[in-house]
């Protein structure tokens, strides 16, 4: 391999690694607020113990994601020199915003809420986590205005060959930056909420702490179910905004090469056939794309053969079609992962609010366990999606991936990172795996000033000293 080739694959691995960790503090960090509210509102130390129980994981998250953050930004200054010297003034600003800001607000108050408890007041103590969780939100509302941009540039103009700041209410108006938001933040509460539901399915299903674990699933699951409904909608708005605005990817997510024809009908599965630019296998819905893409049931869609033609003449010669087959693929992985969890969500809450969770079969929370994996497959796949389907390009329409690369770098250089880096990530996510399991197998019963005996056998009778 190149060195675009192995920058590129480094690129995807550290950031769909560190995805991991992001939509959990997300989410985790709304669940907990709310069981906080709860608790002050209700005034039921049931909802205390849930949040302090449940923020363990989000600390345990929260230490381990920003390691793997730190190292995530490296990479620009390493493998991408050319696009952050082309992108730096516009792109710079919201990571800096970010990173001064939001995940300064983060990791300030999350440090008063882990050691104010008992110290402030029940309603400051709160705002706390309230905080921290506005935070968390906001760090991914720069992130994604920096994506956007890379997606639909807005407000900037080209100064000696550089994108400059030109319009900065465009970069937060912008309409891609609008739809991916909510759409991401969803699917980071039905993070939190699939782990917090999974691992109480599993205590409830070996009928440990039922007190604790019921209240605790009735709420992630009306998360779990508010999110998982809200994903889909923002994303048919996203998928409406992509075929305005990146046709060819819309293209190849639905592998059409010709134009559809009007009404447009939805490719369910394919066998993708890029050398002779065709499909020699297909399953189509009828009607299915004109609706996604328009909201009607009429309407054609252009095909990638057809908006090749259209790109050579805007932007000259090249190839313009990415990676069909990977760019197809993840946009069903993706969907059928949120269809999983809209059916786990609609009968968790069927079961709950009929009060039948505890006669429920072993069979739901066996399903409830592997449900927490759902969320990432959906994140990990939309990302891929996103990403892949716009090459070649690293910013629309305005540069291109194999420009973006740092030029001075060899091949060996970034075998080395990629190679350290992936090392110290997966190292990273089975730490957090390990302790994740272990604090749910515990349980919230862990009495933290709890007393330790010691015997000291050179005493005199072998003493017994009590430990606090």
């Amino acid at each position: 391999m190149d060195v675009l080739d192995l920058a590129r694959l480094q690129f995807a691995t550290t950031t769909i690694l560190h995805f991991v960790y992001v939509p959990i503090s997300i989410g985790l960090s709304l669940l907990v607020a709310i069981m906080e509210t709860m608790y002050v509102i209700k005034k039921n130390d049931l909802y205390k113990k849930m949040a302090q129980f449940w923020g363990t994981f989000l600390l345990i998250n929260f230490a381990l994601g920003v390691v793997t953050g730190i190292l995530q930004e490296f990479q620009f200054g390493m493998n991408w020199s050319d696009f952050s010297r082309f992108v730096g003034d516009v792109f710079g600003t919201p990571l800096a915003i970010e990173a001064l800001l939001a995940f300064f607000l983060e990791s300030t108050f999350i440090g008063l809420w882990v050691f104010g408890w008992e110290r402030l007041s029940k309603t400051v103590h709160l705002i706390c986590m309230w905080l921290v969780s506005i935070g968390t939100m906001l760090s991914a509302l720069w992130i994604l205005a920096a994506n956007s941009f890379m997606q639909r540039p807005v407000g900037y103009e080209i100064q000696n060959g550089r994108a400059a700041m030109k319009d900065f209410a465009a970069l937060l108006t912008n309409e891609q930056l609008l739809w991916e938001f909510p759409h991401t933040l969803f699917a980071a509460f039905a993070t939190g909420a699939f782990l917090i539901a999974g691992i109480s399915a599993w205590k409830l299903m070996h009928k440990k702490n039922m007190d604790f674990f019921k209240p605790s699933f009735k709420l992630s699951i009306i998360v779990a179910l508010i999110s998982a409904i809200a994903i889909p909608l923002f994303g048919h708005g996203q998928a409406q905004y992509l075929v305005k605005t990146q046709p060819m990817k819309m293209a190849a997510s639905e592998g059409l090469w010709e134009n559809s024809g009007d009404p447009a009908p939805w490719t369910v599965i394919a066998w993708i056939d890029p050398g002779n630019k065709g499909n020699t296998f297909e399953i189509k819905v009828p009607f299915a794309l004109s609706f996604l893409s328009y909201s009607k049931f009429t309407g054609s869609v252009p095909g990638m053969n057809e908006l090749q033609a259209q790109y050579e003449k805007t932007y000259g010669p090249g190839d313009y079609i990415p990676p069909v087959r990977t760019t197809f693929w993840s946009f069903r992985i993706m969907i059928a992962a949120g269809c999983g969890m809209i059916a786990l969500a609609l009968y968790g809450a069927y079961l709950t609010f009929r009060k039948k969770l505890e006669g429920s079969h072993r069979w739901f929370f066996r399903l409830m366990i592997w449900g927490i994996s759902l969320p990432f497959i959906g994140n990990t796949s939309g990302w891929i999606m996103t990403e892949i389907g716009r090459q070649p390009w690293t910013v629309f329409g305005l540069l291109q991936t194999k420009d973006s690369v740092s030029p001075t770098v060899v091949a060996g250089e970034v075998l080395f990172s990629f190679i350290s880096f992936t090392t110290l990530y997966l190292i990273l996510t089975g730490v957090l795996a390990f302790l994740f399991y272990r604090t749910a197998r515990k349980g919230p019963d862990i009495e933290p000033h709890q007393q330790t005996v010691i015997h000291d056998p050179f005493a005199q009778g072998g003493d017994t000293i009590v430990a606090k």
